[in-house]
């Protein structure tokens, strides 16, 4: 039985309210929690964009609860900083995190005033950061000279149980390029088939025994209506292909990009309904394809209904 957890979206609740939602969701039963790492949300209708590290120290506090976090390493960070980020977590809070690496996104990483490389590129530099980060997190001092570089970097205060490194990826090809070197992959919901090709592709190359987590988008509501058009107001970022998403540098260009859609379509990369049993049923074909975990991010903005909801009527069906 896959844990299930809750996703607390930095990109469209403050760090204080989602420092509260991760105590409800404890004490509503859920398993887990992760969240992603962002400096801008996707659109200014979400609002908001909290710093996720600096979250994470006082939601594991709040909680007993494990976390994960979704970052990319490379350019808003250098390598060396994310590992020491990452061992700092994992001492104050022993066998409580993990961290996935992803190449990144233009609306994130312009911000330095660098050139946003292409696709190529970027995948070349996470498996250096990956390399570097795995390297400094066992202790060793590195000095690497490629698309980053390093100069004889040690972590000084390093966990006495190493955190798990799992990478982020969406495509099958990117799934089993990583799988050379993550402990683990988390993927995003998708359409079935094709979220059963990507987390097949990791597996090819990794093998069954290691980890794989899914990020699952729902939006619940009483009725129809309002589910959808929570959905359509929140998440219509999520109908931006991935190419073209990863290379967008504003939320007005996520906007922009979205602004002729169709209500109907929000349901290709959000799970809508009003009904519970339609969710239970839901999760139930994600857990068919033997997930770790899946970390249910619900898009509306009444998060403690949600959990107080699914905690109760949910997730004990899914179980």
């Amino acid at each position: 039985m896959p844990t299930i957890g809750y996703h607390a979206s930095h990109e469209q609740h403050a760090p204080s309210d989602l420092v509260r939602c991760v105590v409800a969701a404890e004490s509503a039963g859920f398993d887990a929690a992760m969240c992603s790492d962002h400096f801008a949300p996707w659109s200014a209708r979400q609002g908001h964009s909290g710093h996720a590290w600096a979250w994470l120290g006082a939601a594991m506090q709040a909680t007993l609860l494990p976390f994960g976090l979704v970052t990319a390493p490379g350019q808003r960070y250098h390598p060396a900083v994310t590992a020491q980020a990452i061992a700092t977590l994992a001492e104050m809070f022993p066998e409580r995190l993990w961290v996935a690496l992803g190449s990144g996104e233009n609306l994130n990483e312009h911000i330095t005033g660098d050139r946003w490389p292409c696709k190529e590129l970027r995948d070349m530099r996470l498996d250096e950061c990956a390399e570097v980060i795995g390297r400094l997190l066992a202790g060793e001092t590195v000095t690497h000279r490629g698309l980053v570089r390093v100069d004889r970097a040690s972590i000084w205060s390093l966990p006495e149980s190493r955190p798990p490194v799992f990478a982020a990826a969406v495509s099958p090809e990117t799934a089993r390029r990583v799988a050379s070197w993550a402990a683990g992959l988390i993927t995003v919901s998708q359409p079935l088939p094709a979220l059963r090709r990507t987390i097949e592709a990791f597996r090819d190359v990794a093998g069954p025994e290691r980890p794989v987590f899914i990020q699952a988008h729902l939006s619940w509501a009483p009725t129809t209506e309002e589910a959808v058009e929570v959905a359509y107001h929140q998440w219509r970022n999520g109908l931006v292909p991935p190419g073209p998403a990863w290379d967008l540098a504003l939320p007005d260009d996520f906007d922009e990009a979205v602004a002729g859609v169709d209500r109907d379509e929000i349901r290709s990369v959000v799970h809508v309904s009003p009904d519970l049993a339609q969710h239970v049923e839901w999760i139930g074909s994600l857990m068919s394809l033997e997930p770790a975990a899946i970390f249910l991010h619900h898009v509306g903005p009444d998060q403690e209904r949600f959990i107080d909801v699914f905690g109760a009527e949910v997730l004990p069906r899914c179980r």
